[in-house]
C-alpha cells in the first residue's frame, strides 16, 4: 500500500512539474519580430511558434521531429524562412507566414542558416561554409563563413561575400549591407570577451564595394534586428546607430 501511495506522489509530482514548465517555459530563442510589429517567432523546444506581441497564446508553425530554428520574416511579412535539420544537415525553408507547405531551398552537404530575405523579397541570403575563394587570406575554418543567396521560388545559389557576413539584412534600398564579422573561433555566448577576434559591425557598399566598420568596442559586437548588441561590463547593453 505504501509503494501504491508513494508511486501516486511521485507521478503527481512529475506531472505538475511538467505543467509548470510548459506554463513557464525556458530557452524561448531567436525571436524575430513581424515587419508591422504584431508578431513574435521564437524557437523551443525545435520548433517555431509565433506569438502576438501584445502577449498571448504561442502556437506552433512547425510540428517535426527535426529542429528548426532562425525564423526571418520577408519584409512584407508574407513569408518566413528559417534552417531545418529535416534531411541530416541544416537546410534552408520558406513557408507562408500564416503557415502551410514548407519549401526546402539549398540541398548543400554543409550546414545553412538565413539571415534576412533581399529588399525585392524574391531572394533569401543565408551563410554557409560551402566555397571560399583560393585569394582569401583568412585561415580556413567552419566557422568561417560566406554569405550567399537563393531565390524563394527554388533555384540557383549564388555567393555575395566571401568573408564573414553573419546576420546581414539589407538596407531599404537594397544598396548595403549590414552585418558582423567573424574573425576566428570563439564562444558565441562567452560574455565579457576582449581579443583580436570579437566581433565588429560593417556595411558593405553592393556598388562601390567598399567595406565600413561601424563598431569600435573592444569587446563582442553583434546584430539584433537594427541594433548592436555589446558587452560591457556586467551583461549586455543596447547601443543604436543611425546609418
Amino acid at each position: 500500500m505504501k509503494n501504491i501511495k508513494l508511486t501516486l506522489l511521485i507521478l503527481i509530482g512529475l506531472i505538475s512539474l511538467n505543467t509548470f514548465a510548459q506554463q513557464n517555459p525556458l530557452w524561448l530563442r531567436y525571436p524575430a519580430i513581424s515587419p508591422n510589429g504584431q508578431t513574435i517567432l521564437f524557437n523551443y523546444k525545435g520548433d517555431i511558434y509565433k506569438v502576438p506581441a501584445t502577449g498571448g497564446t504561442a502556437v506552433p508553425i512547425t510540428i517535426s521531429d527535426s529542429y528548426e530554428y532562425s525564423a526571418v520574416w520577408s519584409n512584407d511579412g508574407n513569408n518566413i524562412a528559417f534552417a531545418s535539420d529535416r534531411y541530416g544537415n541544416f537546410d534552408v525553408f520558406v513557408m507562408p507566414a500564416t503557415g502551410g507547405d514548407e519549401k526546402r531551398l539549398t540541398f548543400h552537404s554543409t550546414g545553412e542558416k538565413p539571415s534576412s530575405f533581399t529588399s525585392d523579397n524574391k531572394n533569401i541570403i543565408f551563410t554557409a561554409v560551402r566555397q571560399d575563394l583560393h585569394t582569401n587570406v583568412q585561415f580556413p575554418s567552419g566557422v568561417m563563413a560566406e554569405l550567399y543567396s537563393v531565390p524563394v521560388t527554388g533555384g540557383k545559389v549564388s555567393q555575395l561575400l566571401t568573408s564573414p557576413a553573419h546576420d546581414a539584412t539589407f538596407s531599404p534600398d537594397g544598396k548595403k549591407l549590414i552585418f558582423h564579422d567573424r574573425k576566428g573561433y570563439e564562444n558565441a555566448w562567452r560574455k565579457h570577451h576582449t581579443s583580436s577576434v570579437t566581433r565588429d559591425i560593417w556595411v558593405y557598399d553592393l556598388e562601390t564595394k567598399n567595406y565600413q566598420q561601424l563598431s569600435q568596442f573592444k569587446g563582442e559586437t553583434a546584430i539584433t534586428m537594427i541594433f548592436f548588441i555589446c558587452r560591457k561590463k556586467a551583461d549586455r547593453s543596447m547601443c543604436t546607430r543611425v546609418l
